[in-house]
């Protein structure tokens, strides 16, 4: 599975601050390295970038991951901000012209709690596109990941060679998919007794 493009040259000096590049659609990120900071990492969203802070001791290896981590942590808060469906459709329309040159046009997106063993459906002939309230709170890259899935299979229907060119210009398609995969194995793991469930 292919990592996002995170890289940064030799290791900053201590309380230095060095910008990593991301995918496109991410936004730049900025790592700052503090001495004073000794196990926390932070991050916040300031202007088109996001500012990570982290403990100056700490290896590139740690940095890359924190990063990661940081990032899906503030998608995952920014995606709780629930879209309505009338956003939702706003977004399915900025997908289509994104990534499939606008000839997706759905007549409905909107949210579903009737689906529990998918994440999203299409009927091609009403144009209609429903997404799993399970999506909600999850991050916004793996919510545009379904959205488009489905905006894709308004114009081909299956899961041939066609369909996943269609999918090829979304430079995070794996990476939700594995996100995906993982909340459903997750779901398949015992409960361990006791284990409280919220």
């Amino acid at each position: 599975m292919p990592v996002d493009p995170l890289h940064s040259a030799a290791r900053p000096p201590r309380s230095a601050s060095s910008p990593l590049t991301r995918a496109p659609e991410a936004g730049a990120v900025e790592v700052r390295r503090s001495a004073r900071r000794r196990r926390t990492v932070s991050a916040y969203r300031e202007g088109d970038r996001t500012v990570v802070l982290i403990p100056a001791r700490m290896s590139d290896a740690e940095e890359k991951r924190w990063v990661t981590v940081m990032l899906d942590k503030l998608a995952a808060q920014e995606s709780k901000r629930m879209l309505g469906d009338a956003e939702l459709a706003d977004r399915a329309r900025s997908l289509s012209e994104q990534y499939l040159r606008g000839r997706a046009r759905p007549a409905s997106v909107r949210w579903v709690t009737n689906q529990n063993t998918r994440w999203g459906s299409c009927t091609p002939a009403e144009g209609s596109i429903r997404l799993s309230h399970r999506l909600q709170g999850m991050p916004e890259y793996v919510v545009d990941y379904v959205l488009l899935h489905e905006l894709a299979h308004l114009l081909v229907p299956g899961h041939g060679p066609e369909f996943w060119r269609l999918l090829e210009s979304y430079p995070r398609t794996e990476r939700a998919r594995g996100y995906l995969e993982g909340v459903v194995s997750a779901d398949r793991l015992p409960r361990l007794p006791g284990a409280r469930t919220e």
